[in-house]
């Protein structure tokens, strides 16, 4: 196992590098730049900020420059659009707010879609299953960006029992409403996986050999049954959850917590380079990495796997 994890960090260090080289290059290639608007700079102080900032040097150098950067201080160099803050800055001020509504709902939707799914598969065809399907259907076709606007008219506009945006501190009057919003939709996709999932491994040969020897239901469901259940679940789960944890565009927005998700999108409309490389970084290491715990997990769930 331990040989598997070190070619994988082998294999992980060049992709991100590759990752960042190619982010890097379409965004220079793009049209534009950080300090182009509708109102062009005179030449002589676009030439001036443009030294400033680096980015009159050659592209190759600039690339080795903010490669050398990364690798040495960890350094993501500094935004073109918010004066006096770095991309570290942006990303230590926002990522800490999307990573704790994003794993409040992440937590949230596994533990509602799993035990949705177990029981929907568990009671096949009755009417807790129709129930269990229906909440389902009905969270899935409710994403975030039609979810918030609801939540805010019921709970905002019509109860008046919660506040419609902000953060404060992460108190928890700002956090229900983004992680409801946020979760519906990864709570329904779970709990459909998990009732395929179980209703599929309860009509194996080995349940039935359990089942044929009289053990207990409850022990056959926890003690065979789970493991195989959730294999097929954690190959979604690993990029679900730092889908969640980086940032939804919508739930920034909409709810206006300040999380990184709006750094991002700003970024884009900015055309501020060193912001959308920073969050790209960031997500492309979460997601090489949890890719590896999901990879692991599988082993610890199935021995018969070997990697």
């Amino acid at each position: 196992m331990l040989s598997y994890i070190l070619r994988r960090l082998a294999v992980a260090l060049p992709t991100l590098l590759l990752l960042v080289v190619v982010s890097f290059l379409m965004m220079q290639l793009a049209p534009g730049g950080p300090f182009t608007s509708e109102r062009p700079l005179p030449p002589e102080v676009l030439a001036n900020i443009e030294a400033q900032y680096g980015l009159d040097k050659p592209l190759f150098e600039q690339m080795l420059r903010y490669i050398g950067g990364i690798l040495v201080d960890f350094d993501f160099g500094p935004s073109y659009r918010y004066k006096d803050r770095s991309v570290n800055d942006i990303i230590a001020a926002g990522f800490p707010v999307t990573l704790t509504y994003g794993s409040i709902a992440f937590v949230l939707a596994v533990v509602i879609g799993v035990s949705l799914g177990i029981a929907a598969a568990l009671n096949h065809n009755s009417w807790l299953d129709y129930f269990a399907v229906g909440i389902s259907i009905g969270a899935q076709v409710l994403p975030n960006f039609v979810m918030g606007p609801l939540l805010v008219l019921v709970f905002v506009l019509a109860l008046e029992w919660l506040p419609g945006g902000g953060w404060n501190g992460g108190k928890w009057q700002h956090i229900v409403l983004p992680v409801i919003a946020l979760s519906t939709s990864y709570m329904a996709s779970i709990a459909r996986l998990t009732r395929s999932s179980m209703l599929e491994v309860l009509h194996m040969d080995f349940i039935r050999t359990a089942r044929a020897k009289g053990l207990p239901s409850h022990y056959i469901i926890w003690r065979h049954a789970l493991k195989p259940t959730l294999m097929p679940l954690f190959s979604y789960l690993g990029p679900t959850f730092v889908a969640m944890v980086t940032g939804s565009v919508v739930i920034d927005f909409y709810f206006a917590t300040g999380g990184i998700g709006y750094f991002f999108v700003n970024s884009a409309f900015n055309r501020d380079y060193a912001v959308m490389m920073g969050i790209t970084i960031l997500f492309g290491s979460l997601t090489i990495t949890f890719n590896l715990i999901v990879d692991l997990l599988y082993a610890w769930i199935d021995p018969k796997i070997r990697y």
